[in-house]
């Protein structure tokens, strides 16, 4: 065979072959070989008539398809070898003509990456500011929660809570007819249909009303879109909602933990910092990431996002079914076909290729690795915060899948540890500083030593705290 070789961008090889006489005609003939044990040949015993009375009976284009089907194959995995290729997907294959046999081959081969000067990439942190305000919120959340629900002698008003007998129908067809159910009353609620909640505002306990409603023209299922419903709704109690006074009662209803209103709101303010802390931390690391995955030179095959994209498509389904909808209802409802989708998705699976990949290259360059004991070391901890199913977690992450798995989330964690220190400058402090260690601990071993038992000290003063 003839073999020509060029590499393409994004990490692909195109493999041109030609096919020489002698190669096919092996070909046609061990093709010829297994037809005609199965052909019915008039005057021919199975498997006795002549290759030309065969090609004659199912056509000479049978017989080189046949031929072909075992042929390519065999030769693209021998012009693979001959290039020295290391495919990481199956080749794409088109053939190009039959007269010589010749195909072309498109074979995916490992990614290329180069991090460029990512040890000189800094970042500024961004301050984190918690106004005063955010307290409020959880606060005003935690009082509605514990709100209590009192009879409210006066015509319905949004945000009540009423019991009420509802029948609904649509043209001849019956909605719904229900005796005795508690509704709220929420300003823009589609359910039933949207605007019914307000037609229940000014209504009066005890008294029997009629309206109509029209679906909206472009409502998400065609075959409700503008029609019109008719309703009965007999309102036999009307609830308000009265919240609690923020004083000590109320912090200790939250929780037995606050005996005064100011304990707790100094805990939610606590609280709210260490989740906007938590937010400017994972931010920081994101622009970390995009910052060193900008400067980076990477070229990958398009099926490592087309994979990507069947894994994020599994995880929505997952994702639907557990909310009792299949992907095709969640397609219709969105208007969208499936190839549409993917579509959609190809931005966020090429971002989280490139991510991938720049970050195991950089993990690579820094040597960075999850011994035996860091691993055990985290399994503990986990197995000490999930108090009694700690054992079951212990013997979980005895197997090697679930070791491995830990593993590679270990792996993932410190790198982006170390690409954060980089990016805030700690790492080169942090270098500094263990030079500065090794010259003193090699002066004055006590010192070292007094160093290391202070800093415990401190460390478990904190964790106390």
């Amino acid at each position: 065979m003839k073999v020509k070789a060029e590499r393409i961008e994004n990490s692909q090889v195109i493999l041109e072959v030609e096919v020489e006489p002698e190669e096919e005609e092996r070909s046609l003939e061990e093709a010829y070989r297994r037809l005609v044990k199965k052909a019915d040949i008039p005057g021919f015993r199975k498997g006795k008539a002549p290759r030309a009375m065969l090609e004659r009976y199912i056509g000479r284009e049978a017989l080189l398809q046949e031929a072909i089907e075992r042929l390519v194959p065999e030769l693209l995995n021998q012009a693979i070898e001959e290039q020295e290729l290391n495919p990481i997907a199956q080749p794409e294959v088109e053939i190009t003509q039959t007269e010589p046999v010749t195909f072309k081959a498109t074979v995916p081969v490992s990614p290329t990456v180069e991090l460029g000067g990512y040890k000189e990439i800094r970042i500024d942190p961004e301050p984190v500011e918690v106004a005063e305000e955010e307290a409020d919120k959880v606060i005003e959340q935690l009082r509605q929660q514990h709100a209590t629900w009192v009879p409210a002698e006066r015509p319905v008003q949004l945000d009540d809570l009423v019991t009420m007998d509802v029948e609904g129908k649509m043209g001849e067809e019956s909605l719904d007819k229900r005796e005795g159910i508690q509704y709220q009353v929420l300003r823009d609620f589609a359910f039933p249909v949207p605007g019914f909640s307000e037609k229940l505002v000014g209504l009066e306990k005890g008294k029997e009303v009629e309206f109509t409603i029209s679906f909206p023209a472009d409502h998400e299922r065609s075959e409700l879109a503008g029609q019109e419903c008719w309703f009965k709704v007999l309102v036999s109690e009307i609830k308000e909602k009265k919240l609690p006074e923020l004083n000590d009662e109320f912090a200790k209803s939250v929780s037995e933990e606050f005996e005064t209103f100011d304990a707790l709101r100094e805990k939610v303010a606590s609280n709210v910092r260490s989740m906007a802390e938590e937010q400017a931390r994972r931010s920081y690391e994101e622009k970390a990431i995009e910052a060193v995955v900008e400067q980076a030179h990477v070229d990958f095959p398009p099926v490592l996002v087309e994979r990507d994209i069947d894994g994020l498509i599994s995880e929505q389904e997952r994702e639907l079914r557990a909310n009792k909808m299949s992907l095709e209802d969640y397609l219709t409802r969105m208007k969208m076909s499936g190839e549409q989708l993917r579509e959609e998705l190809r931005p966020i699976a090429t971002k989280r290729v490139a991510s991938s990949l720049v970050l195991g290259k950089f993990l690579q360059e820094e040597n960075i690795e999850v011994g035996d004991e860091e691993i055990d070391e985290e399994i503990e901890a986990m197995a000490q915060a999930v108090g009694e199913k700690g054992d079951e977690l212990r013997e979980f992450f005895k197997s090697p899948i679930g070791r491995q798995s830990l593993q590679q989330r270990l792996l993932t964690r410190n790198t982006v540890k170390r690409l954060v220190d980089i990016a805030s400058g700690e790492a080169d402090s942090t270098e500094s500083s263990e030079e500065g260690s090794e010259v003193e601990s090699t002066e004055s071993p006590e010192k070292g030593s007094e160093t290391d038992s202070t800093e415990s000290l401190e460390k478990g003063e904190e964790e106390d705290g």
